[in-house]
């Protein structure tokens, strides 16, 4: 299923040009206030759900349910610049401040003082740049959230890490055919 809300008038400005990060967290911000669109996303109690959306400017964007107690585990969104917004419930990002080196390296050691943590309640976001890594979870014990993100370009792969104390591990890369 592909839904397309409306064009803002920032995004019919910016026809022609690649949506910044500004545009995605305003997309998502009112993709998030279609309620209608919002309350139609299928909720499943075991995993999370998705519907993916058209995004302005040529961007991936998606519409996803979170069952109480899920979460995506540390990743990042490769080149792609991103953002995303809670619709309903609430989502805690935990994330680093900090650049790590694009590719070439498997096992990371993080300096102390670089984790970040936001607790996003409904009608609250972020947007993030390249290489930006964090988890997204929703940490409720009874209720589900849903949240509207946004990519561009649109994702070209997903890193995926394991994390033990400061050390962070690159465990794999997923391609658009791995989730689509």
């Amino acid at each position: 299923m592909s839904v397309s809300p409306t064009a803002s008038p920032a995004a019919a400005r910016a026809a022609g040009s690649a949506p910044t990060q500004a545009d995605l967290l305003d997309f998502a911000r009112r993709t998030a206030a279609d309620t209608p669109l919002i309350a139609s996303l299928p909720l499943d109690p075991q995993g999370r759900t998705w519907v993916r959306l058209e995004g302005p400017g040529g961007s991936e964007a998606w519409l996803i349910g979170w069952p109480p107690g899920t979460g995506t585990g540390w990743h990042d969104h490769a080149d792609s610049v991103g953002a995303f917004l809670t619709a309903s419930g609430e989502l805690t990002e935990y994330s680093l401040a900090a650049r790590l080196p694009s590719d070439g390296w498997k096992t990371l050691e993080l300096t102390e003082g670089v984790d970040r943590e936001r607790r996003l309640p409904a009608g609250q976001g972020r947007a993030f740049g390249h290489h930006h890594v964090h988890e997204v979870l929703n940490e409720s014990p009874d209720r589900h959230a849903i949240s509207v993100h946004a990519y561009y370009p649109p994702l070209p792969r997903i890193r995926r890490y394991s994390r033990t104390g400061p050390v962070l591990r690159l465990e794999q890369v997923e391609r658009p055919e791995d989730w689509q």
